[in-house]
């Protein structure tokens, strides 16, 4: 049989316009933009449909908007077709989604949380983020000590063996950008954020969220959560307890993540929610896997055919 995994995106992936077919053809994904304005007291349709850009690319409405778009497409799916996946993953806020999906989390619960969290995130300021393309891990290693001698620099995610973000003080991201440019790196790519995410300058944002979560009712997962922490599969309600706010300023392991889903026998991943950044990221990590889309009713009509004529064959 085939292994199937959900994946949902991260910040970056945002776009006007998104989930806005899904809405008004699916009754599933238009209850759950309905649920999140109310929950969340915005109208999150209208930020998610009509932006402007300006601001749906706030992290105080970016994280709200792309998990919701995301578990309207993923509920937009399940109307269509019967797929119960054997492990679910989300990039960073996308894990919010993959715990949505494996029942850790209410809907509402799920909302609120992630407003927090993106509340938090967006008072830590200060720091720098930069995507560097296609860098050795021994320059790489060689980059950071040299950003290290000026200031604090970490890898903020591993996104694929051709992809890692650095993050940080920012003369120490310039410094480590600038050695490795030096050094034989190509592409030193700086981001346009608001802060340095998944480092220790979100650590009081973390410690913030785990007094927020720390009441909120958790569920054991009914499907395994491959965890950006760790990339372990996670289902204790206490373990997700501890890692959620540890996620905030730790590194993602994305790549370790797609690696652990196929070490486990996935053959098959469905990015579910706006963009393709994962199913790029996953030509990268695992070529011979096999990955779909669900971001419009396009793509939602194309993956259901495509599946059905694949499960036909089992």
């Amino acid at each position: 049989m085939k292994k199937i995994a959900f994946l949902f995106p991260g910040q970056g992936s945002q776009a006007v316009g998104m989930g806005k077919d899904l809405y008004e053809n699916s009754d599933a994904a238009k209850e759950i933009f309905e649920i999140s304005n109310s929950t969340l007291n915005k109208s999150i349709s209208n930020l998610c449909f009509e932006g402007p850009e300006e601001n749906l690319k706030q992290t105080v409405n970016t994280q709200p908007c792309i998990v919701t778009m995301s578990i309207a497409a993923m509920e937009a799916l399940k109307e269509k077709a019967n797929i119960i996946p054997d492990f679910v993953a989300g990039h960073s806020l996308g894990e919010y989604c993959a715990m949505f999906a494996s029942g850790v989390m209410s809907l509402e619960n799920t909302l609120r949380a992630i407003q927090k969290r993106a509340d938090l995130m967006s008072e830590a300021k200060g720091g720098a983020m930069a995507a560097v393309l296609n860098a050795s891990e021994e320059v790489l290693k060689a980059g950071l000590a040299e950003g290290s001698k000026i200031g604090y620099v970490d890898v903020a995610n591993y996104n694929s063996p051709a992809q890692v973000v650095i993050t940080g003080a920012e003369d120490a991201v310039k410094a480590t950008s600038d050695y490795l440019l030096a050094n034989g790196v190509r592409r030193v790519v700086p981001l346009a954020v608001s802060g340095a995410f998944h480092s220790k300058f979100m650590e009081n944002a973390g410690a913030s969220f785990a007094e927020f979560i720390s009441d909120v009712e958790l569920n054991d997962a009914s499907i395994p959560v491959i965890t950006n922490v760790d990339a372990e599969a996670t289902t204790s309600a206490e373990e997700f307890r501890v890692k959620m706010p540890k996620q905030i300023y730790s590194s993602v392991y994305w790549t370790q993540t797609i690696e652990k889903m196929v070490a486990e026998g996935v053959d098959t991943f469905i990015e579910i929610g706006p963009g393709k950044v994962l199913a790029g990221l996953n030509k990268k990590i695992a070529p011979d896997a096999q990955v779909y889309n669900v971001f419009d009713l396009a793509s939602l009509e194309a993956t259901v055919e495509a599946l059905n004529s694949e499960l036909a064959k089992v």
